[in-house]
């Protein structure tokens, strides 16, 4: 394959890329995979923080001790490096080698592409350089030509997921400087307080590092953007979409309606009521594509089955609970369902894989969550435990679950900071919210 960018422009960039200074950044609390010979595809959605997190890894090797050299941070996203060919990638990354002959065979190089999926026919190359062996390797990416996920799909076994999501609830305190820094039991007693006040601005909020702080108005703005962007490049533009209008509806309907039960049949009726024609297959296609793009996370129903986990309805939410209050309109604060999601993306950053709980007698638990070595948790999650109503429903539907999984550790996790004034049956943990989302119980 021909080259297309002239060399005094990729000398340039390289020579950027190694000088590049590393800026201060929040730090973000991601588990690399300890796999050798594996690349590691950072994922997730747009905006979500995926390049500060590759500046973050190169900052933390230069800290090691690294040269600066050791570390090549490669941004594809450069208008001047428009048209550019995987043969221009080859000879920049040749002629870093040229440059500083022992450092491939040192073991300390590492090689970071950032926004790859803008190089034709990168995936040759970096697996070339996976086989190797002697480089540590970091690609990401994320646009209408190839989804982030599919950047670790078409290195074909070669790579490793790293799933990036906007701040947790203890890195949104990190980067407003709040973060807490003894555990739980050693805080004091006002800093509880000012805690759970954080935690419902964060219910608001959300977590996209861009919108911390922001005013409503502007926030929401910036989240609509953001919404609009994955939308039309990443769904519309990228899967021919030929009825956008049924895509939106459904879009807004994920979105205002948090760990709703979604059934393609109950919005296709819906859809066919208001003149809109659309196919039931279309609909599990466009929710397909929504989940690709990283807008919407689901969650389907516990059961050996597979027939059982396909036909009763999934339950959706939003990558982030600042979302929310951009598509509700009915004047609800939906604090509860901001606080489920919360939990629900806590628990796929710790790495869980995650379903909810429906018993025989048709009484729910929100999330039953597996991770490989430890024991299962069961997860209610509720505002407050005071009503001698929600306390019933809940702990029914929390106790049933954990009779049918008996290995699984329960919890109930509440907004309200204040403990309950009800017993709580024995086995099953109570704890605040803001405690459990900052450390693991």
């Amino acid at each position: 394959m021909s080259r297309t960018i002239s060399s005094s422009i990729l000398r340039l960039k390289l020579a950027e890329s190694l000088a590049a200074s590393s800026p201060t950044l929040t730090r973000r609390d991601v588990r690399l995979p300890a796999i050798a010979g594996k690349a590691l595809a950072v994922i997730g959605v747009r905006r979500g923080g995926k390049t500060s997190f590759l500046r973050q890894c190169r900052a933390d090797r230069l800290a090691d001790g690294r040269p600066a050299e050791s570390q090549l941070l490669v941004s594809l996203e450069d208008e001047r490096l428009a048209g550019m060919s995987v043969a221009d990638l080859g000879w920049l990354l040749d002629e870093h080698a040229r440059q500083f002959p022992s450092l491939r065979e040192s073991g300390r190089m590492t090689l970071y592409l950032d926004e790859v999926q803008n190089i034709p026919n990168w995936e040759g190359l970096v697996r070339r350089w996976i086989d190797a062996g002697s480089v540590e390797l970091f690609v990401s990416g994320s646009s209408a030509r190839l989804l982030s996920r599919e950047v670790a799909t078409s290195l074909r076994g070669r790579a490793m997921e790293v799933l990036m999501l906007p701040f947790s609830f203890r890195e949104a305190l990190r980067h407003a400087g709040e973060e807490p820094d003894k555990p739980w039991e050693s805080i004091r007693p006002a800093q509880y307080a000012q805690l759970d006040h954080r935690l419902r601005r964060y219910l608001v909020e959300g977590g996209f590092p861009e919108a911390q702080g922001a005013q409503a108005r502007d926030r929401a703005a910036l989240l609509s953007g953001y919404v609009d962007v994955v939308v039309l490049r990443d769904v519309i533009e990228r899967h021919a979409v030929s009825n956008p209008l049924a895509l939106r509806w459904l879009q807004r309907q994920l979105l205002a309606n948090p760990g709703g039960a979604f059934s393609v049949k109950k919005h296709y009726d819906t859809l066919r009521s208001q003149g809109v024609a659309v196919a039931k297959d279309t609909l599990h296609s466009y929710l397909a594509h929504l989940e690709d793009a990283y807008l919407v996370r689901t969650v389907a129903m516990h059961s050996a089955s597979e027939r059982q986990r396909m036909v009763n309805p999934r339950k959706a939410y939003p990558v982030d609970p600042g979302l929310i209050s951009l598509f509700e309109r009915s004047g609800r604060t939906h604090r509860g369902r901001a606080l489920e999601t919360a939990v629900m993306l806590e628990l796929e950053r710790r790495g869980y894989e995650v379903s909810y709980v429906r018993t025989a007698k048709g009484w729910e638990t929100d999330f039953l969550a597996h991770r490989s070595g430890d024991r299962p948790l069961l997860v209610q999650v509720c505002l407050d435990s005071e009503s001698d109503e929600t306390w019933a429903r809940e702990l029914r539907g929390l106790e049933a679950a954990a009779r049918a999984h008996p290995r699984a550790r329960p919890f109930l996790v509440t907004l309200d900071a204040t403990p309950p004034s009800h017993d709580l049956p024995h086995g099953l943990t109570w704890a605040p919210a803001a405690r459990w989302l900052l450390e693991e119980m």
